[in-house]
C-alpha cells in the first residue's frame, strides 16, 4: 500500500512539510507517546501541503487533520495561506492569527477537528531548526562547539543563506 492510499485512509492524519519534519515529529511521538495513532504525511514542501489542505480536510472518515509548517520569514503570512485553504474547504471560524498555544478548530458535523502549529512556536516568524535549537539542553556540551563550527566559515565559503545560519547549526549539531 503505498502511503498516500495510507494516508487516505487513516482517520488521524499530520501533515508536514517534508521529511525532517516528519523525523522531528516521529521522535518526539516516540518520546512523549500520548497512545493516539496517527499517520505523519510527508508533503514535499509547504507549497504541496498548502495545495492538499482541502482535499485532506474532505476524507471520509477522518476525524482530526493535524497541519505542521514553518512560518519562514513572516508567519502572517504563512497564516493566511493555512486559513485561506480552510476557508476554501468550507471551514469557517478560523480565529484571525495563530496562538502561542495552538490552535484547534473543533470538529464538525461535516469535517474533522483541525489542529494547527506553526513552527518555531506558533508566534514568531522562523522554522523547524529554531524549534529544534530550543530543545537542546543549556548544558549541552556540543552545541557551543556546532555554534562556533558554523560561525567560523567565512561568509564567502558558506553553502547557506545569512537567514539559514540556525538550520546549519542545527545540521551541524546532529551529525
Amino acid at each position: 500500500m503505498s502511503s498516500d492510499s495510507r494516508a487516505r485512509k487513516a482517520p488521524r492524519v499530520l501533515l508536514v512539510e517534508g521529511s525532517d519534519d516528519l523525523h522531528v515529529v516521529l521522535q518526539l511521538y516516540l518520546r512523549f507517546h500520548e497512545k493516539t495513532d496517527f499517520y505523519i504525511s510527508d508533503k514535499g514542501g509547504v507549497h504541496p501541503l498548502l495545495d492538499s489542505i482541502r482535499s485532506e480536510v474532505n476524507v471520509a472518515k477522518r476525524r482530526a487533520l493535524g497541519i505542521v509548517l514553518d512560518a519562514d520569514d513572516e508567519i502572517s503570512a504563512r497564516w493566511e495561506d493555512v486559513v485561506s485553504r480552510l476557508e476554501e474547504a468550507g471551514i469557517t471560524g478560523v480565529p484571525d492569527g495563530p496562538e502561542p498555544g495552538g490552535i484547534c478548530i473543533e470538529a464538525s458535523a461535516q469535517f474533522p477537528r483541525v489542529g494547527i502549529w506553526v513552527m518555531p512556536d506558533n508566534a514568531s516568524s522562523g522554522e523547524l531548526e529554531d524549534f529544534v535549537s530550543r530543545m537542546i539542553p543549556e548544558n549541552d556540551r556540543v552545541w557551543p562547539l556546532s555554534e562556533s563550527y558554523i560561525d567560523g566559515i567565512p561568509a564567502n565559503d558558506r553553502k547557506f543563506s545569512d537567514n539559514k545560519v540556525q538550520r546549519a547549526t542545527v545540521y551541524a549539531w546532529t551529525t
